[in-house]
């Protein structure tokens, strides 16, 4: 699986390593991504999800339900 969000879409981000000389070297900012369970009650499931740390707290926030459907109109989760 990518390294992408599945309910904020977050995903790698290249920048620059800057030394103390500034020189500048490529790298990759990566997203603070879990694997995570969630039941949905609505549906008597569980799914697992692939998620940042941002994302739980909107779920934890919002609900499941409501982040899923938002997710899904924003085309993160299909």
């Amino acid at each position: 699986m990518s390294k992408v969000c599945q309910i904020t879409g977050k995903k790698v981000v290249s920048g620059n390593n800057v030394s103390f000389s500034n020189r500048k070297t490529k790298r990759k900012f990566l997203p603070n991504l879990q694997t995570k369970k969630f039941f949905i009650p609505e549906e008597n499931k569980w799914i697992t999800l692939k998620v940042s740390a941002a994302a739980i707290r909107t779920i934890d926030k919002n609900g499941i339900s409501a982040t899923l459907a938002d997710a899904r109109s924003k085309g993160f989760l299909k």
